[in-house]
């Protein structure tokens, strides 16, 4: 078993706790990772989520130009030397 003692620290608004890796290495989590938080009684439990690889058209529906630095390809403008 894997153990340790932290300080909750606050995060904004928020407060958070930032896992040591070998903690992280021993749940099997990993950076920008979902997981499921719940309260039962006094535990805390972080459960990992296992999302599906998104194709290539979901990931394109998520894609918003906004948030994403408002960069688009154009076929009706030339850049450069292109030739068309």
């Amino acid at each position: 078993m894997t153990e340790t003692v932290l300080d909750i620290k606050h995060w904004g608004n928020n407060l958070g706790v930032r896992l040591p890796a070998a903690v992280a290495r021993a749940a099997h989590l990993h950076a920008d990772q979902r997981v499921r938080i719940t309260v039962e009684g006094e535990r805390i439990i972080i459960t990992p989520l296992h999302d599906e690889p998104l194709s290539l058209e979901q990931r394109l529906a998520r894609f918003d130009p906004e948030r994403h630095g408002g960069e688009a390809m154009s076929v009706d403008e030339r850049l450069g030397a292109e030739r068309w």
